[in-house]
């Protein structure tokens, strides 16, 4: 008898441990997805704003006999 209630002890243990794994396996991948998507909007927003606010014909001449 207690060698039977030592296995079951040791399975419901090894399947727990199984789950926590899976469990944290599960929210690793989410604060990863959440944190590849946080970059990509920052890349994006950092695009957005290098667009030159001068109009088009400024800086395309340089006065050398000045």
């Amino acid at each position: 008898m207690d060698i039977s209630n030592s296995i079951a002890s040791a399975a419901t243990g090894m399947a727990e441990a199984r789950l926590k794994s899976s469990v944290q396996m599960s929210v690793l991948k989410k604060a990863m997805d959440m944190q590849s998507q946080g970059a990509l909007q920052l890349l994006q927003s950092v695009v957005q704003s290098s667009k030159p606010a001068n109009p088009a014909h400024l800086g395309n001449t340089l006065d050398v006999t000045a």
